[in-house]
C-alpha cells in the first residue's frame, strides 16, 4: 500500500515500491475523494474488493475490536467472483453453486428509485435498524456500488441517499467501502461517482477504467487514518502474485494523464446527458421501455412487460440477451443485465462507450441500440 508521501507499507515485509507505483499513488491521492489516500494496486476488481474487505477487518482488529467481522452489502449487489467478494454479492446465478461456502454477509436494501421511492432518510433509518439488530459492535464495513452496475443496470440513488447512509456508518464506527470498479475514473462524469454526492468514504475500490483496458489492474484506495491504524499495529498480512506491478502502475498513470489532458471526465458528463436525451426521444414512449437512466457514459435501459405495473418479463424470454444479440448484429456491443429488478429477474442493457467517444460515434451507437430494441420489441 503506497503512501501519498512515498512511504510504503507492503505485505511480506517488502520495503520499497517501484517509482511507478509511488507516482501512481500520488496521482490518485490528488483526485480520489478519500482523505490522505493510500493506494494498494492489484490485478482486478475482485482482488481490489477482497483487499478492501480484509483491510476493513484488519483495521478493527488493530483497534482491538475483535468482534467486528460482519460485512453489510446491499440486495442486488455485485462485487466480484472471488470468495469474499462473491459473498458480498447478491447475484443468484453466480452464487448458486457456491452457496455452501457463503453466508457471512448481512443484506441491506438496494437503492432503486425506479421501483422504490423511499427517501435517503428512510433508507438510512432502515440501515440503522439493521445495524442495531445485527449489533453495531459486530459490523466491520458496508460495501456498495455508488451507482449499481452489472447486476441492476446503472441505478442512480436519489440525491439524499449517500450522505444519509454515510452518516449512519460513521455514527456506528462502520467503514464505508465504495466499489467504484465500474464507476471510477470518469465513467459517470466525475473522477469518482462519490464526487456527485460530496461524500468521502473510508475505502474506494477501482479497476476497469483505471488502466483504460490496456493492463489488468485494480486498486484499493484507503483513507490515511485506516492505513495508519493498520500499519502502526503491524503489517497488513495480505497480497497477490501481481500486487504492485510496476507496468500496471505506469499504464494507470499514463491513462490518468490522457483523461486529464483530453478533458474526458467533462466529456463523459456532457455526452452522457446527450445520449440519454436521444434515447428518451426515441424510446420514451415505447410500451416496453420502463426506465432510461445512468450518469455520464454509464447508460442503461430497463425493459418491462407492462409500463403501468413495471412488471418484468419472464426471464425465460431472455429479453436483454436478445437485444444484445440484435445490437451485435448491428455492430454494437452492449452488456446484458438479466437481473435488473432484484439480482435474479429483470431485463436491462448497459451502454458504456469509451470516454474518448465522439458525439457522432455516440449518436450512431444510440441509433443502433434503438434499432436493436425495436427489432426485439416492436412497439
Amino acid at each position: 500500500m503506497a503512501a501519498q508521501a512515498g512511504a510504503v507499507a507492503y505485505v511480506h515485509a517488502t520495503q520499497f515500491a517501484t517509482d511507478s507505483v509511488q507516482r501512481l499513488a500520488r496521482r490518485i491521492a490528488a483526485i480520489a475523494p478519500v482523505d490522505a489516500a493510500r493506494v494498494f494496486p492489484v490485478s482486478g476488481g475482485s482482488e481490489a474488493n477482497e483487499t478492501a474487505l480484509k483491510l476493513a477487518r484488519s483495521y478493527h482488529v488493530a483497534r482491538g475490536d475483535l468482534d467486528r467481522h460482519v460485512v453489510l452489502a446491499r440486495a442486488g449487489a455485485y462485487h466480484g467472483n472471488s470468495r469474499g467478494a462473491l459473498d458480498a454479492s447478491d447475484r443468484s446465478l453466480m452464487r448458486a453453486e457456491y452457496e455452501p461456502w457463503l453466508g457471512q454477509t448481512v443484506r441491506v436494501p438496494m437503492a432503486n428509485p425506479y421501483r422504490d421511492q423511499r427517501s435517503g432518510a428512510e433508507h438510512a433509518a432502515e440501515l440503522d435498524r439493521i445495524i442495531r439488530d445485527t449489533g453495531p459492535d459486530r459490523i466491520a464495513a458496508l460495501i456498495a456500488e455508488p451507482i449499481s452496475g452489472a447486476t441492476l443496470g446503472a441505478l442512480v440513488p436519489l440525491g439524499d441517499y449517500w450522505p444519509a447512509v454515510a452518516e449512519v456508518c460513521k455514527r456506528h464506527g462502520i467503514l464505508l467501502i465504495l466499489d467504484e470498479v465500474m464507476t471510477g475514473f470518469g465513467r459517470t462524469g466525475a473522477w469518482f461517482a462519490a464526487d456527485h454526492w460530496g461524500i468521502r468514504p473510508d475505502i474506494i475500490t477501482a479497476g476497469k477504467g483505471a488502466s483504460g483496458g490496456y493492463w489488468p489492474l485494480g486498486l484499493c484506495i484507503a483513507a490515511g487514518a485506516v492505513y495508519d491504524t493498520v500499519t502502526e499495529a503491524g503489517n497488513f498480512v495480505h497480497g497477490f502474485t501481481w500486487s504492485h506491478h510496476p507496468v500496471g502502475a505506469a499504464v494507470a498513470e499514463a491513462t490518468i494523464g490522457v483523461i486529464e489532458r483530453e478533458a474526458l471526465v467533462e466529456a463523459s458528463r456532457e455526452l452522457g446527458e446527450s445520449a440519454r436525451a436521444w434515447l428518451g426521444e426515441a424510446l420514451g414512449d415505447h410500451p416496453n421501455v420502463g426506465d432510461i437512466r445512468g450518469l455520464g457514459l454509464l447508460i442503461a435501459v430497463e425493459f418491462v412487460s407492462d409500463r403501468g405495473s413495471k412488471a418484468p418479463f419472464d426471464r425465460r424470454h431472455r429479453v436483454a440477451e436478445r437485444i444484445v444479440d440484435a445490437a451485435f448484429e448491428r455492430r454494437l456491443t452492449l452488456y446484458p443485465c438479466g437481473s435488473a429488478v432484484n439480482g435474479s429477474v429483470g431485463d436491462a442493457v448497459l451502454l458504456g462507450p469509451p470516454l474518448c467517444v465522439s458525439p457522432k460515434e455516440l449518436a450512431e451507437m444510440t441509433e443502433r441500440l434503438v434499432d436493436g430494441v425495436r427489432a426485439v420489441l416492436p412497439a
